[in-house]
């Protein structure tokens, strides 16, 4: 039995608990300092994300457990930034639908497979989509008057579209690859 106390798990569970934080920053008042305290713990919880995968795979400290609970930390990143940005007025409730409908549906798929004891890790076009997710999400929380970073709103939202394309074109793969648990289960 592999240890579950891993650095990479740790910081998966670290990951988590940085998303109230996030959430909590994010419904206050949103001065430049505080933007940029969120922004922080954003892209801290992001770094955490690849550090994870990072020390999991050259340590060879890979576990089960990670590879339910790190794609989840991540979605639950994402999907949280994402809705507090909608108050903000800095990303269309649509665009946050269609990639937290994506995640609800490959949560669900990892399930079904989970209880035929199939344990679906991310692929690499769930990782791309990720890192495009990520740096969009981050543009959009930078506070936009810090650095003169020019077209900073405009960039992270080509990102994000870029991710709703990647999101979706991630669960048809998934729907592909894992087209036997569907007919399994009917």
């Amino acid at each position: 039995m592999k240890q579950l106390m891993t650095w990479p798990n740790i910081l998966t569970g670290m990951r988590f608990l940085m998303i109230p934080l996030l959430v909590f920053l994010m419904t206050l008042e949103q001065t430049v300092f505080i933007a940029f305290l969120a922004w922080s713990v954003f892209a801290l919880a992001a770094f955490t994300d690849w550090l994870d995968g990072y020390l999991a795979r050259k340590y060879h400290s890979e576990s089960i457990l990670g590879k339910l609970m790190d794609p989840l930390a991540d979605k639950l990143l994402v999907t949280a930034a994402l809705i507090m940005l909608i108050p903000l007025g800095r990303v269309p409730a649509w665009v946050c639908l269609i990639i937290i409908g994506r995640e609800i549906f490959i949560t669900g798929i990892r399930g079904l497979a989970a209880s035929r004891g199939i344990v679906v890790a991310a692929d690499n076009l769930g990782k791309i989509k990720s890192n495009f997710q990520y740096y969009g999400v981050g543009l959009l929380l930078f506070p936009l008057n810090l650095l003169p970073i020019p077209f900073q709103y405009e960039s992270g939202m080509v990102l994000l579209y870029i991710s709703v394309v990647l999101s979706v074109w991630s669960a048809v793969n998934y729907t592909y690859t894992l087209r036997n648990i569907f007919v399994e289960a009917s």
